[in-house]
């Protein structure tokens, strides 16, 4: 695998180099199977990229995370020079993301995972409504000419790649949950006392379920079935170099800004999905009608439009649907606003995260409970993932439905919201269900 390896990884003080051109459209399996670390893959709605390399990337660490890589963002598009012809979906980006807390520990599933890591790629193919774009990035007294080599070299390669043929699933050997079942039942027990006593409103728990492949996977393959099992979710990767992958497929999108105008949504509140139409739309009455559901969501757009109301001048709540995905159905509410001054993305990201719907309510209480209870460290589960631009705008999603895969082992994430009338053993069925997506590709 040939690795498009970028010239630095810190930001110094030279300028960077971008150059673009439009392509025919490749497989992107098969440019994500030839880039080298790191490497990203994002398919949403309207854009799909695949990058690889870097021709910076940007770290931090501690509680000032966000405003520490806000400020190395403007100061890395300070220096990067793009040419005026490459339209917003080709132009580049910085993509990465957070840990769930500050004081993640980089170790065990998340070796090579600071609390914050963005990274410029220095090759990036981008399909978006204006085309399919290859753009490439460099830094350096030479960078001019290197982008451009790289530009050529790139172009080339991309228009002769194969189609690489799909390899089956690695098979799961055994499977290891964290807390178990009796130790989930006494978390959740301990929270809804909390939530009596007054000290909390909500709380989310999670699980990770760890499982012994039968062979080490292929990530990309993994990636490619969930885009065809949840095509309405956003499907995201991010590899840093000699790292574990971090892979899957989110319902739930936590901000995305352009100008003024930001969206974002409310989701939570879950039931499983029929085997028949009939007992779909029985289960769709079941959580349209629930109290338990209903207070569980009416909770998240409450705290998601008091979290925004410090920064917007209007907000608006769209119609409460249920989104149906292939395994779960879900209660959701848009919700759009309209920025006070002109801001960064990363402020909003700081301000929503952790929106309810993976945190709780009060959210320090809950921070800390989680903190309490949560038995395992959360890395980048349920933390922010997502791309930043030149002008400050952004999507983060929620990265949740999601797994690390380490050579021959996969450690899958998943959580439930906990409120006054949970019962333990049906919110560790409904955690159950969340695993599936991952785990099904595996089996």
């Amino acid at each position: 695998m040939e690795s498009p390896r970028g010239d630095s990884t810190a930001l110094g003080d030279e300028a960077i180099a971008v150059r673009g051109c439009s392509i025919e459209t490749p497989a992107l399996r098969s440019v994500l199977e030839v880039v080298g670390a790191p490497r990203i893959g994002w398919t949403a709605p309207t854009t799909s990229v695949v990058a690889g390399g870097a021709a910076v990337t940007l770290s931090a660490s501690g509680p000032e995370r966000f405003g520490r890589l806000r400020t190395e963002a403007d100061d890395l598009f300070e220096r990067v020079r793009t040419p005026e012809s490459l339209p917003d979906g080709a132009r580049p980006r910085l993509f990465g993301g957070f840990s769930f807390t500050a004081d993640s520990s980089a170790e065990g599933p998340w070796r090579g995972y600071p609390d914050a890591w963005f990274t410029l790629p220095a090759i990036q193919v981008s399909i978006t409504s204006d085309g399919t774009w290859l753009t490439t990035a460099a830094i350096g007294p030479d960078a001019d000419e290197a982008a451009s080599e790289r530009l050529d070299r790139w172009r080339d390669r991309i228009a002769s790649l194969p189609v690489f043929e799909p390899g089956a699933p690695p098979g799961v050997e055994s499977r290891r949950h964290t807390p178990e079942l009796p130790e989930w039942r006494e978390a959740v027990e301990s929270v809804v006392d909390r939530i009596g006593d007054g000290d909390l409103r909500k709380v989310v728990l999670a699980q990770s379920l760890s499982a012994d492949l039968a062979r080490e996977p292929r990530v990309v393959d993994i990636l490619a079935r969930l885009g065809k099992s949840y095509p309405g979710c956003y499907q995201f990767l991010f590899e840093p170099e000699d790292s574990p992958s971090f892979l899957g497929a989110t319902p739930e999108r936590l901000v995305k800004m352009r100008g003024r105008t930001v969206d974002t949504e409310a989701l939570a509140g879950s039931i499983g999905r029929g085997e028949t139409k009939d007992e779909d739309d029985w289960l769709e009455a079941q959580i349209r009608d629930s109290e338990k559901n209903n207070h569980e969501h009416g909770l998240v757009v409450d705290a998601v439009c008091d979290q925004l109301a410090a920064m917007t001048t209007d907000i608006e709540t769209g119609d409460r649907t249920v989104r149906k995905l292939s395994n779960v159905q879900h209660l959701q509410t848009p919700i759009r606003a309209t920025l006070d001054d002109d801001r960064h993305v990363l402020e909003l990201v700081e301000q929503l995260h952790p929106t309810p719907a993976v945190g709780g309510l009060p959210p320090e209480a809950a921070r800390q409970t989680i903190r309490d209870l949560g038995g395992f460290d959360r890395g980048w589960y349920a933390a922010p993932v997502g791309w930043i631009d030149e002008h400050g705008d952004g999507t983060f999603l929620v990265a949740i439905r999601s797994a690390v895969t380490d050579n021959t082992t996969a450690t899958m994430f998943a959580g439930a919201g906990i409120v006054d009338d949970s019962d333990p053993d049906e919110e560790y069925d409904e955690i159950q269900l969340k695993f599936r997506p991952i785990l099904d590709e595996l089996t």
